[in-house]
């Protein structure tokens, strides 16, 4: 099941004419597609699906969307286990 997953934009750039971020999900941190939500900043929070962002979303809904996904266990399964390669530390 693929499902679209709340992250915060850290960082903004133009690569190969595509506009591109990190955004972080928990402590997992991934470069998404930023192209489909032109208004999104850094500190935005945006909800992404198979690597695109679809939609900006307050900081309240995306805190409830992805504890929720928690809860059910399907964080891991669409980003992977924490703790890898991406995993973000320090913040």
């Amino acid at each position: 099941m693929c499902l679209a997953i709340p992250g915060k934009i850290l960082t903004t750039e133009e690569q190969n004419g595509c506009r591109t971020g990190s955004v972080r999900f928990g402590g997992i941190t991934r470069q998404t597609y930023l192209d489909f939500v032109p208004e999104a900043q850094i500190g935005d929070y945006v909800m992404v699906h198979v690597g695109f962002a679809i939609s900006k979303v307050d900081a309240d809904e995306a805190a409830r969307t992805y504890k929720e996904l928690e809860s059910l266990g399907l964080i891991e399964g669409e980003l992977g286990p924490s703790g890898g390669p991406a995993d973000e530390t320090g913040s």
